[in-house]
Parts: structure tokens; C-alpha cells; sequence
């Protein structure tokens, strides 16, 4: 996995930073979205989403953390001074994202629990709109609005059933994934590439946590599992859970983040459930209805409007939506890594959404 530090020329514009993150958030929206396709046929072997989602954080932070510290050998010194924002990272937008999730999908219907999840994006413009204390661009409005009744188009909600707690978990989700672009966003002195190499670690300890005390059930049979009409040993899905959906999406996205923001990326990141879409009618032949296909374009429509407001403004996902996925076709970095503080100085001055301060 290479390595690549953000160092930019003076004729690199900000617009081509914000090009360059589009098109890395683009990049981690396709790999996180192999995850249900790859994810579907362990689930019916008998795993559960929660055993799914511990193997797949775990073996990446195995993967991702050796190489990590001999790149960073010479700069611990920040790793433990930025040890809050990994902490974070791992307990928002890895455990809690994910553990949240699938307590939502427990509770009622996989549709209405992602729905809730990816509301994060219309919660950024929200809390920019409050912390900010004026209505955001017009045009930012349109691309929410856009945006949510594209999603609702792409999701099948019908018989959806509401559950009051797994409303509240949901929502729980969508802070989870929320906080996921505002960590990522961060003005840091570490390369991008640094949040998943010491926050995936984080995450899977507190996964880890939640299975140990009961929370989160488990179960994971080590048995053949049948993919695209062959059966396969379990540990082939697996891997491209692992290795595409975890340690390329993850790296991939807090780069293209770093480069556009929380709130632009966060738009982008709704391209996820489209790729899903494509994934599954390649892979398990299930197509998308015209509906569907409909709703993808409202989704584009509401980035397109939303970047073209903001121009440099912000907004992968990297939510875990395993089950939802695997259920529902729908959800759901290697790796250039880019340097946090580079990519934020290169925002234009009217960006309206502030990374939070710590």
C-alpha cells in the first residue's frame, strides 16, 4: 500500500483539490458498497451481522496498523498528542455507526434504520445552519432536499414498521456516521491515512466490548458459504469484505474527505447505495427498478446542486451497513493518504461548515 503525503504545488487550485477528493469519495462509495454483496452469503451461514462486522474491522486494523507504524515511527510524538481524535474516530464513527445500526435493524425494518443512517448528511447542513445562525445557500437546500427524496426513492419502504427505540438507534447511526466526516475533515498535522490506522484498532476493541458483555450478539460458523452460484470457503467473501470494503473504502474515503469536507462529502457518499444497486445486478443479477434508478439520479442532482453552492464545500461513509446491504441491495482506503491540514487550508474562506474544534 503506498504511501503519498499531500504535498501539493503552488498550481494545484483548490478546485482541483476538491476534483481530486470527489473523485477519491466516488472511489470509497464503490468499495464500501461490495460490502453487502460479499457480506449476504455469511449472513446466511449463520453469521450474525455483529460477528460479521467484528471480523471485518478487526483483520483490518491488523492490516492497516503494521504498516502504519513504520510510517509513523518518527511522528508518535503526534500520535499521542492527536490520541482524542483517533479515540473518537473509533468510538463514533466505526463502533458506534455500526453498533447503532444493527440494533436499529433489530428493531424494525433494514430500510428505515439506513434511512436514518444516512440522514447524516442533511444533519451537517443542519448543524452548520445552527451553528452558523444563518439558513444556509438556496441551492444547499435544493441538494438536501433532492438528496432525501432520492434515497427515499432508492429504498423500498413499503410495510416499513417503526419501533420507537429503534427509531432512537438510528438516529444513534446517523451520528455515528455524522461524526465520521467531521473527524475526518479535521485540521490535523497527520496525513489523512492516520484515522483509520490508529481508529480502526480503537473501534474493533469497543466491537469487541459490545460481544463480550452480550450487547451485540455473535456467531460465526466456519463453514463453506455458497457466492455467485459456487460454493466458496468462508474466508473468500470475507476477504473482499475485508480487504475492498474496510482497508481501501476506509482509507480512501478519509482522504477524499479531508479534501472536500464533511458536508460535500457526506452527498457524495449517498452515491454508495447506487454502486450497491450495480453491484448487486452484476453479482446476484437483481436489478434495479425504474423507481430506483430515478431516485439515483435525484441523489446526483442534490451533490451536483450542493457543490456548485458551496464550491469548495465539504461533504464517503463509511458507515458499515453490512446487514442492510445484505438484505436490502441498496447501502453500503491502497491507498493515497492526504495531508489533513494541507486539504483544509486549501477550502475556500466562505466554507460554511466549521470541523469542530477539540
Amino acid at each position: 500500500m503506498p504511501f503519498v503525503s499531500a504535498s501539493f504545488s503552488p498550481a494545484t487550485t483548490p478546485r482541483q483539490h476538491i476534483g481530486a477528493g470527489i473523485l477519491l469519495g466516488l472511489a470509497a462509495s464503490l468499495t464500501f458498497a461490495t460490502s453487502g454483496t460479499f457480506a449476504r452469503p455469511l449472513l446466511e451461514a449463520g453469521w450474525t451481522p455483529g460477528a460479521a462486522v467484528l471480523w471485518r474491522t478487526s483483520i483490518a486494523a491488523a492490516i492497516l496498523l503494521p504498516p502504519g507504524l513504520v510510517i509513523f515511527r518518527h511522528r508518535l510524538r503526534q500520535v499521542f498528542a492527536e490520541w482524542p481524535m483517533f479515540v473518537a474516530f473509533g468510538v463514533l464513527a466505526v463502533a458506534t455507526a455500526q453498533g447503532m445500526y444493527f440494533a436499529a435493524v433489530s428493531r424494525m425494518s433494514v430500510s428505515v434504520a439506513l434511512l436514518l443512517e444516512y440522514l447524516a448528511p442533511v444533519a451537517l447542513v443542519a448543524l452548520a445552519w445552527v451553528r452558523q445562525r444563518r439558513a444556509p445557500a438556496r441551492l444547499v437546500l435544493l441538494g438536501a432536499g433532492l438528496s432525501v427524496v432520492g434515497l427515499l426513492c432508492v429504498l423500498d419502504l413499503t410495510g416499513a414498521r417503526l419501533d420507537p427505540l429503534g427509531v432512537l438507534f438510528g438516529f444513534g447511526a446517523m451520528t455515528g456516521a455524522a461524526a465520521y466526516f467531521l473527524i475526518s475533515a479535521r485540521p490535523s498535522q497527520l496525513p489523512a491515512f492516520a484515522l483509520p490506522v490508529f481508529g480502526l484498532p480503537i473501534g474493533a476493541l469497543a466491537l469487541g466490548i459490545l460481544v463480550a458483555s452480550g450487547l451485540m450478539p455473535y456467531a460465526a460458523p466456519l463453514v463453506p458459504v455458497e457466492l455467485m452460484g459456487a460454493s466458496v470457503p468462508w474466508w473468500v467473501p470475507l476477504a473482499v469484505v475485508v480487504l475492498a470494503a474496510t482497508v481501501a473504502a476506509y482509507v480512501l474515503g478519509v482522504a477524499g474527505v479531508a479534501l472536500m469536507g464533511e458536508r460535500l462529502a457526506s452527498f457524495v457518499s449517498l452515491s454508495e447505495v447506487l454502486f450497491a444497486a450495480l453491484i448487486a445486478a452484476v453479482v446476484l443479477g437483481e436489478l434495479p427498478s425504474g423507481i430506483q434508478i430515478f431516485g439515483g439520479i435525484l441523489i446526483v442532482a442534490g451533490a451536483v446542486a450542493i457543490r456548485l453552492s458551496t464550491g469548495e464545500a465539504p461533504a464517503g461513509l463509511p458507515t458499515l451497513p453490512d446487514r442492510v446491504e445484505a438484505v436490502h441491495p441498496h447501502a453500503e482506503t491502497t491507498a493515497t493518504t492526504l495531508d489533513v491540514t494541507e486539504a483544509s487550508a486549501a477550502r475556500a474562506p466562505e466554507e460554511p461548515v466549521v470541523p469542530p474544534r477539540t
